[in-house]
């Protein structure tokens, strides 16, 4: 049988990282080498290695997420599918940029490591076998972007990091993970549940995220205001509703056309025009606030980057989220 052919991406983090005595866990330049000399991975695909770049995962920028989106859709063409290793910090908002604006069908798979290669139990390499199995596999099912870490395949756009350390951190807590992988195969349990595809040549990172806390003023919104934020996420409480305090400064925010879109600060669970009471989802609504859907908020800020990107116009991103809300 022929051997699929992948394009193994390293961007760094705790993967490509080991434990120095004066400096703690840092970055060091093995894992390429390492990667090239793994049987484990060889003995299943063609692999080629490409490091992209070695930094820590806090790193990243949205401006490092659309360098590494045009790097694959470059190198897709010459291969059947991508691995990317990944820093775990902000591996759920890079998966979730190229979710939305990567357009192959090929696989795309994330894998990271929660120890570094100096720990007793290092993840990392059991996590790249099962992403390059998956990667391999010729289950018809196109899950779109999908995050494998301990045995388990994940949604891009579903998956969050729940745990400081934990090897199974990264958990699909609405819906599940797509699959598994076991001993003898890989095994997908259903599709990803919506894939949105919004191509673009150049984003906005002038988006701010405000997570609500009880008894907060708005000087948060009134610091994005100031500083000419296009879109402002708030992290609400429960099914979208916000301390009233904030209600000036939302009010101020969709007068002078910044958008301002609701999501929840709870790990599932959709926002709703359920509350009529000031600061509630559906006076939020009424106001000219959008609902976000299930969506977290570190995920709906990239969506908005890359919405904004492509419009670029207040009033077409706002159809945009109107209609797919």
């Amino acid at each position: 049988m022929i051997k699929k052919k992948l394009l193994v991406i390293t961007t760094g983090g705790t993967i490509a990282m080991k434990y120095d005595d004066e400096f703690g866990v840092i970055q060091n330049d093995e894992l390429t080498a390492y990667l090239g000399n793994f049987p484990q991975i060889r003995d299943i695909a063609q692999i080629e290695v490409y490091e992209f770049t070695n930094i820590p995962s806090p790193y990243i920028t949205p401006e490092t997420m659309f360098k590494l989106a045009r790097l694959v859709e470059d190198k897709i063409l010459e291969y059947d599918g991508i691995i990317i290793t990944h820093g775990t910090d902000t591996l759920e908002e890079t998966a979730y940029f190229l979710e939305l604006v990567v357009t192959t069908h090929k696989p795309v798979v994330f894998t990271a490591a929660m120890r570094s290669e100096s720990e007793l139990g290092l993840d990392g390499p059991r996590n790249i076998v099962g992403a390059v199995r998956v990667a391999c596999s010729n289950d018809p099912r196109n899950g779109g972007v999908m995050v494998v870490m301990n045995d388990e395949i994940n949604s891009a756009r579903e998956v969050v990091k729940t745990d400081t350390g934990k090897t199974n951190s990264f958990v699909s807590l609405a819906y599940g993970p797509l699959g598994i992988i076991e001993p003898d195969k890989v095994i997908f349990y259903r599709d990803s549940i919506i894939q949105e595809k919004i191509p673009t040549d150049k984003i906005e990172t002038n988006i701010d995220l405000i997570k609500c806390v009880s008894g907060m003023d708005d000087r948060y919104l009134q610091c994005s205001l100031y500083h000419g934020a296009k879109a402002i996420v708030l992290e609400a409480f429960g099914r979208g509703n916000v301390p009233p305090n904030l209600l000036p400064a939302i009010t101020t925010a969709i007068e002078r056309d910044v958008i301002v879109v609701i999501v929840s600060r709870t790990y599932t669970g959709r926002v709703l025009p359920e509350y009529g009471y000031e600061g509630g989802g559906k006076s939020l609504k009424k106001m000219g606030a959008i609902l976000g859907g299930d969506l977290r908020g570190q995920k709906m800020r990239i969506k908005l980057m890359v919405l904004f990107g492509r419009y670029k116009d207040s009033s077409l991103v706002r159809k945009y989220l109107l209609n797919g809300n």
